[in-house]
């Protein structure tokens, strides 16, 4: 059988390419799939997938069937109908936006594109990339965007490891360069998604993701910071939201935690913060909110050493067993995760770490781990042994019951373990 002819062209195959690859696929919309990784390339297109929401049960079929394909090169962009780029755009040492791997796929994809093709920008940005820097790189040579082939920018709002709220299902925001730019996009996304949500500008489109994130950035950080005072009030945080989460209207839950993870939420708002100073403009609710976020894992660590204190041991020499090392619970993307600035601070303060995670089997040196760790079993001797079990991140698949029981401290700064006289909480 001949494998069909791509239609569209995913260029960065992560957390967001893949699974927006998968979902048109299995749309029946032929995905021509893009990554300068060799291995990675390599394992998808034999059916193996690196991300635990696209499972390799469900990737394999849609290669056999040749709904997906994946390559290192840009021949194949030409034919196809639609260009999606989903490549990072973190922060550089300045916490300044780094938008090099985008421009750079710019400039390759520019001397490819031909007219009446759609090339959609998915990346987080700041509003105003789309139509003053992607633009003037794909017109140089020749085409005009809006003119001669479309453009347009969809933010991508993958939440990994959340299953009532997919790629497909969550509402896709469109914003083109012009209103043909919306409609081709909108033609294009609505073979695969159940609900589109056209904006009038990309700028719009670029805003919202923006917004979404920063609204999540000052909510966690009030509640951390209402965490902080808590603590020192002697009043029960968790106790506080569940009790203040009963009311019907105006309130809606935020929990506190050991410090803002992943690709998005620890990210995205300074993006905005950058670009207002351009207007004379300083956000500063914003980066009120980062200050207090980026503190955590500080009190978290001063925490744990109050904790050993009141069992009369020294943070210094104690073996800290920490559970749970991805971002976020269920999942293994360790992107911004909290829990490498926890243990790097243990380690800083002569505490003996090892950790556990299910998800995550290997902790790569770096970010202040000067050496690579593995995961542990969570076995009864290894919790009783250690001096204090610190909850980073509450995986479902933990025993949480048996961790109070077994450990002599708990330390838990997710309010996953039952509650007990060896029990702290945030």
């Amino acid at each position: 059988m001949t494998a069909p002819s791509p239609r569209v062209g995913v260029i960065g195959l992560g957390y967001v390419g893949l699974p927006l690859a998968v979902v048109f696929a299995e749309a029946a919309v032929p995905v021509l799939g893009i990554d300068v990784a060799t291995d990675k390339v390599t394992a998808i297109n034999a059916g193996t997938s690196h991300i635990e929401d696209i499972p390799s049960a469900r990737l394999a079929p849609l290669v056999e069937q040749g709904l997906i394909r994946a390559t290192t090169d840009l021949d194949g962009l030409p034919g196809l109908d639609a260009i999606v780029i989903c490549l990072p755009t973190p922060l550089d040492g300045h916490r300044e936006p780094d938008l090099s791997a985008v421009l750079g796929a710019a400039r390759d994809i520019a001397p490819l594109i031909r007219p009446g093709q759609l090339v959609v920008l998915e990346s987080t940005t700041y509003p105003g990339t789309t139509r003053d820097e992607l633009a003037p790189i794909l017109e140089e040579h020749g085409l005009r965007a809006g003119t001669d082939f479309h453009l347009a920018f969809s933010p991508e709002r993958v939440d990994p490891g959340r299953e009532d709220w997919t790629t497909r299902s969550t509402p896709k925001v469109v914003g083109g360069l012009t209103p043909a730019c919306t409609q081709r996009a909108l033609e294009v996304y609505g073979q695969a998604f159940d609900t589109l949500v056209p904006v009038s500008t990309p700028e719009v489109a670029e805003m919202t993701k923006i917004l979404e994130n920063v609204f999540r950035s000052v909510n966690i950080a009030l509640v951390n910071e209402t965490a902080i005072l808590c603590d020192r009030m002697g009043v029960d945080v968790w106790e506080v939201i569940d009790a203040a989460a009963t009311k019907p209207f105006g309130f809606m839950p935020f929990r506190p935690g050991p410090g803002l993870g992943g690709h998005c939420i620890p990210i995205d708002p300074f993006y905005l913060t950058w670009k207002a100073r351009e207007y004379d403009f300083h956000t500063e609710f914003i980066e009120l909110a980062g200050k207090i976020n980026s503190q955590m894992p500080y009190f978290c660590v001063a925490k744990v050493a109050r904790a050993l204190n009141a069992h009369e041991k020294a943070l210094k020499g104690s073996t800290v067993l920490v559970i749970g090392v991805a971002y976020k619970a269920d999942v293994n993307d360790m992107r911004e995760s909290p829990a490498l600035k926890v243990i790097s601070l243990l380690l800083e303060r002569g505490a003996l770490v090892t950790y556990h995670d299910p998800h995550v089997p290997v902790l790569e040196p770096g970010h202040g781990l000067p050496v690579a760790m593995s995961s542990v079993p969570l076995e009864d001797d290894v919790m009783a042994a250690a001096d204090a079990v610190v909850v980073v991140t509450a995986h479902s698949g933990i025993d949480w019951a048996n961790v109070a029981v077994r450990s002599p401290l708990v330390v838990d700064f997710r309010n996953a373990v039952p509650r007990g006289d060896n029990v702290w909480t945030l």
